[in-house]
Formats: C-alpha cells, sequence, structure tokens
C-alpha cells in the first residue's frame, strides 16, 4: 500500500505545483517524480534489515544468490528513481524499471504461493499484486513517452 500512497501522493502534489505555475511539472514530469518517490522508498527498503531478509526468502528457490539479486534489484530501483529525474535519462530509465517490474514479478508470485511474510505482514495476495504490478509497468511506460 504504501508504495501507490508515495506514487499517488508524489504525483498529484508535483501536479499541483505545475497547476499553480511550475510550468515544467506537466502530467508527465509528475508522473516520473511520482515513481521516482515509489522507486526511492522501494529501492531503499532493500537494504533494511526488517525487510530484506523476508526480500530474500522471497526470491524463488531456483535463482542463486538470492541475498546478491536483492541487493541489485534495490540498486536497480535507486539508480532508475534518479534516471526518471534526470530530462535526458527519464525515457530510459522509465522503460528499464518497466522491465525490471517484470523480472521482479516471479519473486512476487513465489512470495504468495509460499506464504512468505513482509516485515511481518502477509504478501499481498497475488490478484491484488498482479493488478499493482501492471499498474506500475503500465505507468513506467507511459512517463517514457
Amino acid at each position: 500500500m504504501v508504495p501507490i500512497i508515495t506514487l499517488t501522493a508524489a504525483t498529484l502534489l508535483a501536479r499541483l505545483t505545475g497547476v499553480l505555475g511550475v510550468d515544467a511539472l506537466d502530467w508527465q514530469t509528475s508522473l516520473r517524480i511520482g515513481l521516482a518517490a515509489m522507486f526511492t522508498i522501494t529501492g531503499i527498503v532493500h537494504f533494511v534489515p526488517k525487510f530484506r531478509d523476508d526480500m530474500i526468502r522471497m526470491i524463488p528457490e531456483r535463482l542463486p544468490r538470492p541475498a546478491a539479486l536483492v541487493a541489485l534489484t534495490g540498486v536497480l530501483e535507486l539508480a532508475g528513481a534518479a534516471g526518471l529525474l534526470v530530462p535526458a535519462t527519464a525515457p530510459a530509465a522509465a522503460i528499464g524499471l518497466a522491465l525490471l517490474m517484470v523480472a521482479m514479478f516471479p519473486a512476487n508470485v513465489s512470495a504468495a504461493r509460499r506464504g512468505i511474510t513482509l516485515a511481518g505482514k502477509p504478501a499481498t495476495p497475488l490478484g491484488i499484486r498482479t493488478a499493482e504490478q501492471i499498474l506500475f509497468i503500465a505507468l513506467a511506460v507511459l512517463a517514457a513517452l
């Protein structure tokens, strides 16, 4: 729920600032800011011990070095968030993040099927997580245009 709230609040706040006179903050730029805020939070969480251990358990067992994969995806999320804020790199960062979300989705499926918790809370049910993932990917693609 935190990613959706962060994405929505940051996007709307940026757009409101645009409506109030900051010409550079059109809808697409505001969306990029919202996505950057969301990926900053989700990227940081990859390194917070309370969440990190559970994220490592989320990785499907057939994949090697789950701790390294969690660190790598966290770094990629943070780099993508930064890239969204630079006009020259924003389209590539948005597409990269969309592809990253596709690549990470099996971990969410695995977590839901195995009943893995995240910080002591049950994983998001698969149907809801799938809908969220589709929304996030669609918004990242929209931010790339």
